[in-house]
């Protein structure tokens, strides 16, 4: 190859500062090194790039062409090596953030206002697939961040404990539970439960309070939405599981109560699972330090919480 980026940026400083001599002062170069640079360009493809007219420089149709070709490609050059060196620095990129949390969404939004405003150069992808495996998909590098109640503790992967909520019964300001101070698994034999689309053995309301004392629930439905699932659980129709922030924050709108589930209740965990070899990255590593200035409701923990 010929042509090199020098040529662009020689052609493009004679044209802008109006001399040879100019423009090897402006490129940090000796007059005889841009000249035999040049001249060596010419000599090559056979072409003429200037004229001389009188103690003028004047470019010829050949040199016109290489200058509108430098004008449009050092401009996108210095701002491609200018992203190169954020994505070094860990300024700049695409964050991926896999969900296994569905009503975490409330959260995530909370935190990603204010992220978004103080990493400007970096690109936000939320990606929910209610059957995927977050896992796996950490670890193929399909994601960066994976934001999940069940960490699962891989070689190469690192999980971050963010904030502790109750797991809680939701029923309706009209539902007979609604007196009950905790529900024991038998309570729930007849009832419909509505949950998010997924499978029975990822849903904690099972794993953790049914099926441990060996009781089933009447009928299971499937409902994507929060908003739905709790416009459903204010009408009468079922119950449902949610944490407890969640709820009482959707009270203010509908007619809806938590009750614990169990005498001592069901704590859990949110977690963020990250890639041991990025969590020096700036922009992975912000985003988990928000994460971790956030409680469940969106508030700054204080250093006794």
């Amino acid at each position: 190859m010929y042509l090199e980026r020098i040529h662009l940026e020689i052609i493009r400083a004679v044209d802008q500062k109006g001399s040879m001599t100019a423009a090897a002062e402006a490129l940090h170069l000796t007059q005889s090194a841009l000249s035999h640079s040049m001249r060596k360009l010419e000599n090559i493809l056979d072409v003429k790039l200037w004229d001389r007219v009188g103690r003028q420089l004047k470019l010829t149709q050949a040199g016109m062409h290489l200058l509108e070709t430098a004008d449009r490609l050092i401009p996108q050059m210095m701002r491609t090596e200018e992203r190169l060196q954020q994505f070094a620095k860990g300024e700049c990129g695409t964050l991926r953030i896999g969900m296994e949390c569905h009503p975490c969404y409330r959260w995530l939004q909370k935190i990603t206002a204010s992220y978004l405003h103080d990493w400007p150069l970096v690109d936000l992808d939320v990606k929910q697939a209610f059957q995927f495996s977050g896992l796996r998909a950490l670890q193929n590098h399909e994601i960066d961040l994976l934001v999940t109640p069940d960490p699962c503790h891989e070689e190469g992967l690192h999980f971050e404990s963010v904030f502790d909520y109750e797991q809680v019964l939701v029923v309706g300001n009209e539902h007979p539970l609604k007196a009950e101070e905790y529900i024991i698994p038998r309570q729930l034999g007849d009832e419909v439960l509505f949950t998010y689309p997924v499978s029975a053995n990822r849903l904690d309301i099972y794993n953790h309070f049914l099926n441990p004392a060996g009781m089933s629930i009447r009928k299971q439905k499937v409902v994507e939405t929060t908003e739905m699932m709790l416009q459903l659980v204010a009408c009468g129709r079922g119950i449902a599981a949610l944490p407890r922030w969640l709820v009482e924050e959707y009270a203010v709108t509908y007619p809806i109560s938590a009750v614990r589930l169990g005498k001592t209740g069901l704590a859990k965990q949110i977690f963020i699972g990250i890639r041991q070899d990025d969590m020096a990255i700036n922009y992975l590593k912000a985003f988990v330090d928000s994460a971790l200035s956030f409680s469940a409701g969106g508030q700054i923990n204080s250093p006794s919480e």
